[in-house]
């Protein structure tokens, strides 16, 4: 067989429908679970934020998200677009997109001075926080764009992408639903940044083919929040 007929048979090859539907649901459970039960007994086990964060995003998060994930990926290379060792390969197309970091940093601060804030560090920023950037961006890059849009490319780009965010912001509602601000997120049109945020990732990712640049940009969109809001 030659490499052309291989490529076009790689191309045309897609992860089966019911593996992603029976990875989403599988997926959404164990985080409500996580969230209405699991991290409330690591919160009040361990009083240390920073290492309950630590335990819960740096720990278990990687252990429900990013290491699924990571085998799919693996497990479905021929289907998928993007195989690990490609995404992890940073390329020209990256270096176009380093404008979006000090893009987001004007953004934040005019949206604070615009909305008559004090543009200063969060008195209540601290390790808890960095320990919380420093996985967040990974483990959810990892699934939904890693994942999730990697493997349903092929069908339908636009789609895709819609699809992708409009999960992106569902996988927000435990943590809402605990906070009692559910309605309030909607009310206020606070839904409306998380979705541009996951197009935005999204739309980084099929251009740039790197998965590297979309976990960054997302790490520091956090730490700036966690900084200056």
């Amino acid at each position: 067989m030659n490499d052309s007929k291989i490529n076009n048979e790689k191309k045309s090859a897609l992860v089966p429908v019911s593996v992603l539907i029976i990875y989403s649901v599988m997926f959404y459970a164990m985080w409500t679970v996580f969230h209405f039960f699991i991290d409330p007994w690591i919160t009040s086990t361990f009083p240390n934020e920073a290492v309950s964060n630590l335990i819960g995003e740096g720990i278990i998060k990687n252990l429900i998200w990013t290491l699924p994930a990571v085998i799919l990926i693996s497990k479905y290379k021929n289907e998928v677009s993007l195989n690990l060792k490609e995404m992890l390969k940073w390329n020209r197309d990256c270096n176009k997109y380093l404008l979006l970091f000090p893009a987001f940093l004007a953004y934040i601060i005019l949206g604070i001075v615009l909305h008559g804030g004090k543009l200063a560090v969060n008195s209540e920023f601290g390790i808890a926080d960095i320990v919380t950037v420093l996985f967040v961006g990974v483990t959810e890059e990892s699934v939904f764009r890693g994942w999730l849009l990697n493997s349903t490319l092929k069908r339908n780009e636009n789609a895709a992408i819609a699809v992708n965010s409009l999960m992106f912001l569902m996988i927000h509602f435990p943590i809402w639903i605990c906070e009692g601000v559910f309605f309030t997120n909607f009310a206020n049109f606070g839904f409306v940044s998380i979705v541009a945020l996951s197009v935005i990732f999204s739309l980084i990712f099929t251009k740039t083919k790197n998965i590297i640049l979309p976990i960054t940009l997302h790490m520091f969109w956090d730490l700036l929040i966690f900084m200056l809001y």
